[in-house]
């Protein structure tokens, strides 16, 4: 099957119990697609390893799934594959201004293949529009320092950047921005 997906079109939803083996592949895969194939970041194999099993591990991702505090989307294409997702909850980024009750995005990822088409706008607006629906105030993102083309996307939805932190990739460190909006 073809990123075009043969005429048919990706359907989006919230993830389920029974997409987190499918799930966890598509965040290791679209995490080393984008920093490591994409970026060429080189993480030091130790330090990788340790942030994927403890981020994108099955528990971890069940216990997210079902916390009523956090929603979780997945893309299914056509032909029943996972290619996109986006994970949101409440707002954990060191910020000076970060209030109870405010959220953020954690993630927001799709494979290489299927990028350049509406799909990403979609899935965007159905986060910030859970965020919205459950945030007591402004929306908030982390999004790495290097990645000019998603603090562009990021931009058009009215993020702004505030802030800057260092997000550890085991004991290897980002630089992040901080983004907020409203």
């Amino acid at each position: 099957m073809t990123a075009s997906g043969a005429g048919r079109v990706p359907a989006i939803r919230l993830a389920l119990r029974a997409d987190v083996p499918a799930l966890a592949a598509l965040k290791r895969a679209t995490f080393r697609e984008t920093f490591i194939d994409g970026f060429g970041i080189a993480y030091p194999p130790e330090d990788q390893a340790i942030f994927e099993a403890e981020t994108y591990g099955e528990l971890r991702l069940s216990s997210e799934i079902a916390d009523r505090g956090h929603a979780t989307w997945v893309v299914e294409a056509p032909d029943g594959d996972l290619i996109a997702y986006a994970h949101a909850g409440p707002c954990k980024l060191p910020h000076d201004e970060v209030r109870d009750g405010e959220t953020e995005l954690y993630q927001l990822y799709m494979l290489e293949a299927w990028k350049g088409g509406a799909l990403g706008r979609a899935l965007m607006e159905r986060a910030l529009g859970w965020m919205e629906g459950h945030s007591r105030g402004r929306q908030w993102l982390g999004v790495w320092s290097g990645n000019e083309r998603a603090q562009r996307f990021y931009a058009r939805f009215g993020f702004e950047r505030v802030g800057n932190y260092d997000f550890a990739v085991g004991d290897h460190r980002d630089h992040e921005f901080i983004l907020r909006r409203g």
